[in-house]
C-alpha cells in the first residue's frame, strides 16, 4: 500500500512537469515573486518520489544524515577551526566533530532501546486479542511463521522403541548435546547439535567406541547420568560402578575410582568441580583440574536421584525419597538448608537462572527454586527465606514429573504425554483465589504420543527445548525462552579452536576456590561486622594500631607500662610484652613497682617457655633443650595449677621440684664415689622386732 501512494503521489500534472523542465533549462537565475524575495532553484531539483514517501517513513536518528553545515548552525558548541589556513582540513574536522556529537546523542537512546527490548516479552508469542490463547498454537504454525535459521530447531529423532533419551545436558555455549539412549541406558552420544554432526556415539554394552577410536573399561554397565565438563572437550558418565571421563571422541581418559555406585552428575564451571551423588547418599566433590577429591559428605537419607546446582552461588540441591531438598556447599559437613517440600520421593529440582528481566528489577538469578514430587505437585520457593511455597499447584498425567527453567524464566513442566511452558510473571506471583492449588497461565503446549517421557532441557541461547522420550528425542520450538544477547568471553556459541583455548586458560586462572561457596556470594569480599565489634585475639590488628597511636599511651595494667613503641612498628615486630599486651594477656596483679623489670605471668596454656630467650647463658639453654618434652606428667600437673597470678602454693611446688632435683643429683654422686647412702625412711610398726631393736 505504501508504494502504490508513493507511486500516486509522484505522478504531477503536465503543465507542472513542463515548468519545471523549463525553470530547469535555464542560467539558474532565480526569478522575484510578488513580494520581492527569491526563490531558490535548489528546492525544484528534488526528488517527488523522496517528498512523497517521507511523510510514510521514519528514520532513526542514529542512521539519518548528518549535514555538517545544518549541526553547525544549530550547535554553537561545534568549534570553527578558523587557526587552519587549509579548508580542506578544516572542514574534514568540523564534519568529524558533528559525528561525534551526534553519536554521543544517540548512544544513550540505543541503550534505552536495547533494556527495553530486553525488559519485554521479545521474541515471545503475541496475540492479537483476549480470546485467542498461545497454548492452543501448534508446532507447525510456529515453524511456518519464524526464518528459516530458527525453524532448524524443530526436529524429530527415532531411534527405537525403548532406545529413547534417558538424560541429556547441553553444553555452557549451547552448542553440543550429549545423551544417554539404548535399551536400559547403554549408549553415550555426544552431538554437535547446531552443526548436525555426531561427534561419538560410544557403546557400554558391547565395550567399544562405534566411532572408531580405542575402547572403554565400563563395558557391559548402564548409563545413569552424563555431564559436559569445561567444555565439549570432556564429558562424564554415571555408570553402575564407577565414574568415567571421555574425551570428545569417545576414548576413555579417566576412571574415579572413589565414586562408587554414582547415581546423579553435574559440574560447577566456575569451580572446576564434579559434584557426583552415590546410591548410599554420599556427595562427593572432585576437582578436575587436579583429580583430587575435595570433599565427601555423608547426607544420612539414603539414595538421592535428583542434583542440580544454583549458578548464581554453585550451591548444590538435593531431592531424597523422604520428600526432603537439602543445600550443600564443599565446607559444610551438615546440609545448609533443609526443608520438607513434598509428601513423598522428589523426582526434580530445577534453579532459575534468570534475574527478572527488567532493567530495573531487583530480582537476582538463583532466587526462586521449582521442585516436583512424585505426589503431584510442583511448588516454588524463594530462596532467600524459605518461609513457604510461593506458589503450588496439581499436574496431570502418570510418571514422574520433570522440571527445567529457562533463562529468560519460563518453567517447563514435563508430564504424563505431553509439555508445559509456563510463562514467567506468573510462576513466582501468589495466587490470591479461592483455590490455592490453581495452576498458573498456560504459555505453550505440546503433546508426544511416545510413552514414557524422560527428560527435558532448554537449549541455551537459543528458543529450543529437547525432550527425551520412549522412542528417540525430539525438540520443539518455543519463542522468548532463549537469551538473545551472549557473552562472547563467556559463552559463544561460534568460538573457533583458538578461542576455546584462550577461555579455558583463562578459565583455568579465574577459578574460585571452593571455599568461598556461600548462600549468600556477596559477603566475599565484606568485613566481619561481628569479629569487629569482639574484643581479644581476634582484634590484634585494631588494638595494635591504639597501642601505636601518639596520643593514646595507655598503661596495660596498674603498674606495667608499655615503652619505646614508635608509630611505624607493626604488629609483628613488636616485643613479646608489647603483644601480650594487645592481646589482653598481662597479668597485673602481682607485679612490684618496677614494671619494666618484673616477671610478667601469662595466660597461655603452654608449657610457660618465652619466645624471647635472650637472657639465657648458654649452658641453661642448653639444659632448657633437653628438658623440653620429659616429664610430661608433671608438667601436665604444673599446667593445671598455674593461675594469672604468681600464688604461693606455685612457688612451693617448684622449690619441691628444684629439691627432688638436687636430691637426685646428690645421690648419684656419692654413688659414683662408692660412699654409702643413707636411707632416710619412716619407720613402720614391726621394726621393733627386727634385730638390733631396743625392744
Amino acid at each position: 500500500m505504501d508504494a502504490l501512494i508513493a507511486r500516486a503521489d509522484a505522478i504531477r500534472p503536465l503543465s507542472e512537469l513542463r515548468a519545471v523542465k523549463t525553470r530547469d533549462s535555464g542560467k539558474g537565475k532565480a526569478k522575484a515573486n510578488s513580494k520581492g524575495k527569491s526563490k531558490d532553484t535548489s528546492t525544484s531539483n528534488s526528488d517527488y518520489t523522496l517528498q512523497s514517501i517521507s511523510s510514510h517513513v521514519n528514520v532513526p536518528k542514529s542512521l539519518a544524515p548528518l549535514d555538517p553545515s545544518s549541526s553547525k548552525s544549530k550547535n554553537d558548541e561545534v568549534p570553527k577551526y578558523n587557526h587552519i589556513a587549509n579548508k580542506k582540513l578544516r572542514s574534514q574536522l568540523v564534519h568529524q566533530h558533528a559525528l561525534n556529537s551526534n553519536l554521543s546523542k544517540n548512544a544513550l537512546e540505543t541503550q534505552q532501546n536495547l533494556l527495553s527490548l530486553a525488559a519485554d516479552d521479545a521474541g515471545s508469542i503475541q496475540v492479537t486479542g483476549p480470546l485467542e490463547k498461545t497454548w492452543r498454537i501448534s508446532q507447525d504454525e510456529i515453524v511456518a511463521s519464524v526464518g528459516g535459521e530458527a525453524a532448524k530447531g524443530r526436529r524429530e529423532l527415532t531411534f527405537g522403541p525403548g532406545q529413547g533419551a534417558k538424560r541429556m545436558k547441553w553444553s555452557q555455549n549451547g552448542r553440543h548435546l550429549v545423551f544417554i539412549s539404548g535399551k536400559g541406558g547403554t549408549k553415550v552420544s555426544s552431538v554437535d547439535w547446531m552443526g548436525g554432526n555426531v561427534n561419538c556415539e560410544v557403546d557400554l554394552l558391547a565395550g567399544s567406541n562405534l566411532a572408531g577410536a580405542g575402547g572403554n573399561g565400563g563395558g557391559g554397565e548402564a548409563a545413569r547420568d552424563v555431564t559436559f565438563l569445561q567444555d565439549q572437550s570432556f564429558f562424564a558418565v554415571a555408570q553402575k560402578r564407577n565414574v568415567f571421563v571421555y574425551d570428545r571422541d569417545g576414548v576413555e581418559v579417566h576412571r574415579l575410582n572413589n565414586i562408587i555406585d554414582p547415581l546423579r552428575l553435574d559440574f560447577l564451571p566456575w569451580h572446576w568441580l564434579l559434584v557426583a551423588v552415590t546410591n548410599s547418599g554420599h556427595l562427593s566433590y572432585t576437582d578436575t583440574t587436579t583429580g583430587t577429591q575435595i570433599a565427601v559428605h555423608r547426607t544420612k537419607l539414603g539414595a538421592c536421584n535428583t542434583l542440580t546446582q544454583n549458578r548464581h552461588n554453585a550451591v548444590v540441591h538435593l531431592g531424597h525419597q523422604n520428600g526432603c531438598v537439602t543445600l550443600w556447599t564443599p565446607n559444610l559437613p551438615k546440609p545448609a538448608v533443609q526443608i520438607l517440600s513434598h509428601m513423598g520421593p522428589v523426582t526434580s529440582i530445577s534453579v532459575n537462572p534468570s534475574d527478572g528481566g527488567s532493567a530495573g528489577s531487583v530480582n537476582m538469578p538463583g532466587r526462586y527454586m521449582a521442585t516436583a514430587g512424585r505426589d503431584g505437585k510442583v511448588k516454588i520457593w524463594d530462596c532467600r527465606n524459605w518461609k513457604g511455597v510461593v506458589r503450588e499447584w496439581t499436574v496431570r498425567g502418570a510418571g514422574d514429573v520433570e522440571l527445567e527453567w529457562s533463562q529468560k524464566g519460563y518453567l517447563g513442566v514435563l508430564s504424563g504425554g505431553s509439555v508445559n511452558v509456563y510463562h514467567p510473571p506468573h510462576i513466582v506471583t501468589p495466587y490470591t483465589g479461592s483455590s490455592s492449588s490453581a495452576a498458573p497461565p498456560l504459555y505453550l503446549s505440546h503433546p508426544i504420543p511416545h510413552k514414557p517421557l524422560q527428560c527435558l532441557r532448554f537449549e541455551p541461547f537459543s528458543d529450543v527445548l529437547a525432550i527425551g522420550h520412549n522412542k528417540g528425542l525430539s525438540s520443539i520450538l518455543v519463542p522468548g525462552v532463549g537469551e538473545p544477547q551472549f557473552d562472547s568471553l563467556e559463552a559463544d556459541p561460534f568460538e573457533n579452536a583458538k578461542a576455546r583455548r584462550e577461555r579455558e586458560v583463562k578459565g583455568l586462572l579465574d577459578k574460585i576456590q571452593p571455599d568461598l561457596i556461600t548462600l549468600d556470594p556477596s559477603m566475599v569480599g565484606k568485613f566481619d561486622s561481628a569479629a569487629l565489634s569482639a574484643s581479644g585475639s581476634s582484634l590484634v590488628a585494631t588494638a595494635a594500631q591504639s597501642l601505636l597511636d601518639k596520643s593514646d599511651k595507655v598503661k596495660w595494667g596498674a603498674n606495667v607500662q608499655v615503652k619505646n613503641v614508635g608509630v611505624d612498628v607493626p604488629f609483628s615486630r613488636m616485643k613479646r610484652v608489647e603483644r601480650l599486651a594487645v592481646q589482653g594477656k598481662l597479668d597485673t596483679t602481682g607485679a612490684g613497682d618496677d614494671s619494666e623489670d618484673s616477671d610478667v605471668e601469662m595466660k597461655e596454656g603452654g608449657d610457660g617457655d618465652s619466645d624471647d630467650e635472650g637472657g639465657l647463658t648458654r649452658e641453661e639453654m642448653s639444659k632448657k633443650r633437653k628438658m623440653r618434652g620429659k616429664n610430661k606428667s608433671l608438667k601436665r600437673y604444673l599446667r593445671k595449677q598455674r593461675k594469672n597470678v604468681v600464688d604461693p602454693q606455685v612457688l612451693a611446688v617448684r622449690a619441691k621440684v628444684d629439691r627432688m632435683r638436687e636430691e637426685a643429683k646428690a645421690k648419684k654422686l656419692q654413688m659414683k664415689a662408692g660412699g654409702a647412702v643413707e636411707e632416710n625412711k619412716r619407720k613402720s610398726a614391726l621394726d621393733r622386732f627386727k634385730a638390733g631393736s631396743g625392744k
